[in-house]
């Protein structure tokens, strides 16, 4: 019977997830993965086998996925029933914040998790997701180690340089940072990068990761050494509904001539801002980039602009550039957004020519041939780093895997 790992990224309204097999030499093979969108709303659940067989695609009755307990009490059954021998080895959880407390992929105890709890003023609209998905699966499996992976590890151990405001250092020392996200996408993109390029892994590197949540880094011989996002997710790029950076004086004005208060100031900084503020069209760049109305436009300008004005900014932190990754949704299927961005890009010594831009789904380069630093698009998988992580976790401190079994209240799970 082969191990596996189960991975879940929870988001505000959906579920992430995907299955992997462990092979010989501890080798992670995709065998499932899917998500459920709509948690609350008119929710669904879709997954699909490695091979691309639909193991599931359906809008769940009223009432089924209300909440993350619900949707993992649906997954699970689901991977039951499509896979009858499952025993898992482990469960990898992205965490989206470990702050100053956790550097690296850590097992879950009672003790980590209270530990946990306590950070969720740090990343209020994420931190509850994750840890609900933690405390859901730890219910559902007792007896399976648990791993959390987090987002900001990835950039951690830059020092006060990197990693301080210009505020009084007592703040500093108090664990007010600048700490980085998306770090599990920019990991896999740099082991990916050394497979396909092992000379431009080596160098100097600017990853763009934009879709939904947005933001860059900067990397050195596959080390982050700088990043656009800071203390939360909110920072640096304009994203699908979230500002990116701002005067914080504007935020001062909005509080003392506007009597705004902190849940109408986070509703507006995560949720109304963005391409959806930018454009009162949609946070989504396939909606704008298909719409004719002028404002769409320009919030697909305002957000390459700002995306050309931070790898600016990472050039002079880099010392200059080998190689500039897209990833990301919008990284990695909107052609558009390229061609914008790197049209602007040319004294990085990136030639790029827009209508000769390769197209599909596979790792490619966008550059021209010959272009002094090449341009790609390379395909992130943040799941194949959480169960990564995860194994190598459970190699170092577990006794091998348990055969859980699942619960009345889950394998009874009515599925959408």
């Amino acid at each position: 019977m082969t191990d596996h790992i189960i991975t879940f990224n929870a988001g505000s309204s959906s579920i992430k997830f995907a299955l992997f097999s462990v092979g010989a030499d501890d080798l992670l093979q995709r065998a499932a993965a899917g998500q459920v969108d709509g948690l609350g709303g008119d929710a669904r659940l879709e997954a699909k086998a490695a091979d691309g067989r639909v193991l599931h695609d359906a809008a769940a009755p009223a009432g089924k996925l209300n909440n993350e307990r619900d949707a993992l009490a649906a997954i699970l059954a689901l991977m039951q029933a499509r896979f009858p021998q499952l025993r898992l080895a482990a469960v990898g959880h992205r965490v989206v914040h470990g702050a100053s407390r956790f550097s690296t992929a850590t097992l879950i105890d009672a003790t980590m998790l209270a530990t946990l709890r306590t950070l969720v003023p740090l990343a209020p609209l994420h931190l509850p997701n994750n840890i609900a998905a933690i405390e859901a699966t730890r219910r559902a499996f007792p007896g399976v180690p648990q791993v959390a992976c987090f987002d900001t590890a990835f950039h951690r151990g830059g020092g006060f340089l990197r990693e301080a405001y210009a505020l009084p250092r007592d703040y500093f020392d108090a664990g007010i940072r600048r700490y980085g996200f998306h770090g599990l996408s920019y990991e896999y993109i740099a082991g990916r990068l050394a497979e396909l390029s092992p000379r431009e892994a080596a160098g100097r590197v600017i990853v763009a990761h934009l879709g939904n949540g947005a933001s860059m880094c900067a990397l050195r011989g596959g080390q982050s050494i700088d990043t656009t996002m800071g203390f939360s997710a909110l920072d640096g790029l304009p994203m699908g509904t979230r500002c990116g950076a701002i005067d914080p004086g504007v935020l001062l004005h909005l509080i003392e001539t506007h009597g705004y208060e902190a849940a109408r100031l986070s509703d507006l900084l995560y949720k109304e801002s963005g391409l959806k503020g930018l454009s009162g069209i949609s946070h989504d760049m396939r909606e704008l980039e298909a719409s004719d109305d002028p404002r769409a436009g320009e919030a697909i300008a305002y957000f390459c602009t700002r995306v050309r004005r931070e790898a600016g900014a990472l050039a002079a932190s880099l010392g200059g550039v080998d190689a500039f990754v897209f990833t990301g949704g919008i990284g990695e299927n909107s052609g558009r957004v390229r061609a914008e961005v790197l049209a602007g890009l040319e004294w990085l010594g990136i030639a790029f020519d827009r209508d000769a831009q390769p197209e599909g789904r596979e790792d490619r380069v966008v550059s021209v041939p010959g272009s002094q630093a090449r341009a790609w698009v390379i395909a992130t998988d943040e799941e194949a780093m959480i169960a990564r992580h995860a194994l190598r976790v459970i190699r170092a401190g577990a006794q091998g895997a348990i055969t859980p079994s699942i619960p009345a209240r889950h394998t009874d799970a009515s599925l959408p």
